[in-house]
């Protein structure tokens, strides 16, 4: 299944969550996903009761208000490699805040002058709520998958050891557009995952190759804090981030970057560099 928070033209102010049936969104009550995941009543792998068509239904962010947005750094082996970095024994784990999620089509705005820089992701959604879980109870409590951008500001990530400063600024994290159900993807598997930027590809990488798969980075999260159904963990980028070429390559006003993870579907951002 597929499932979204989308707009429906007739009620633009209320985002709405929703299922894909032939072709069509239909609603499934009100609320955003998240609303409806903190609520109960979208568990996973259960099947909610299906609504009334949305004509005309535009996705959005997916996920407007998780409890918890977790990310993996270093987790391709040619990521790992152009960083110079060893392969790590532990996932490298940073959070962000559900501030810095924006949508499918939404632009990323930061201020002039700053090292924007992509990184194109799979993204894994929490069904189900998770503490001290094995990898089998952390398997069964996985909504679906998303596509991501952890859009990182590169020249305040070097400020520090710690890279939370550029990596948490607000909106700059596009999601969606769909969150699509393991019965329909399997990222183990391998899923073909890529960035482009003004149409010159720069990442492309399968999903096969992670370090700490999806699943066993909610197991490892849910050791030390408690994952809750809405929640999101980014599973980290390829190599062919443009901090690391020769000349570094950072991201300029104007800019349209697409991200996409086979059988899920693509972002479409454009920056916006203010003064």
């Amino acid at each position: 299944m597929r499932y979204a928070t989308v707009i429906d033209p007739t009620r633009p102010h209320e985002p709405r969550a929703a299922v894909l049936r032939d072709g069509t969104w239909h609603a499934l009550g009100d609320g955003d996903l998240c609303t409806l995941l903190a609520s109960g009543a979208l568990a996973a792998g259960s099947t909610p009761p299906v609504g009334a068509a949305i004509e005309g239904a535009v996705p959005v962010n997916p996920l407007p208000a998780p409890t918890k947005v977790v990310c993996c750094g270093l987790n391709y082996g040619d990521h790992i490699a152009e960083t110079g970095r060893e392969r790590p024994r532990f996932p490298t784990l940073f959070p962000k805040y559900a501030d810095t999620l924006v949508g499918p089509t939404d632009d990323v705005v930061l201020p002039a002058g700053v090292e924007a820089d992509w990184e194109a992701e799979l993204a894994v959604v929490v069904g189900a709520p998770l503490r001290r879980a094995s990898r089998d109870e952390a398997a069964a409590a996985v909504l679906g998958y998303t596509v991501a951008n952890d859009v990182s500001v590169r020249d305040w990530q070097r400020r520090t050891l710690e890279w939370f400063q550029g990596k948490a600024w607000d909106a700059t994290t596009p999601l969606g557009p769909v969150v699509v159900t393991p019965d329909e993807v399997d990222p183990a598997a391998g899923l073909t995952i890529s960035c482009r930027v003004n149409g010159v590809e720069v990442q492309r990488d399968s999903t096969a190759t992670l370090v700490f798969d999806s699943v066993e980075l909610l197991a490892y999260i849910s050791t030390f804090t408690v994952l809750r159904p809405g929640d999101v963990v980014l599973t980290g980028t390829p190599g062919g981030i443009g901090m690391t070429r020769d000349p570094a390559w950072y991201l300029a006003d104007g800019d349209v970057v697409e991200t996409e993870v086979e059988g899920i579907g693509v972002l479409r951002n454009t920056v916006r560099l203010t003064d």
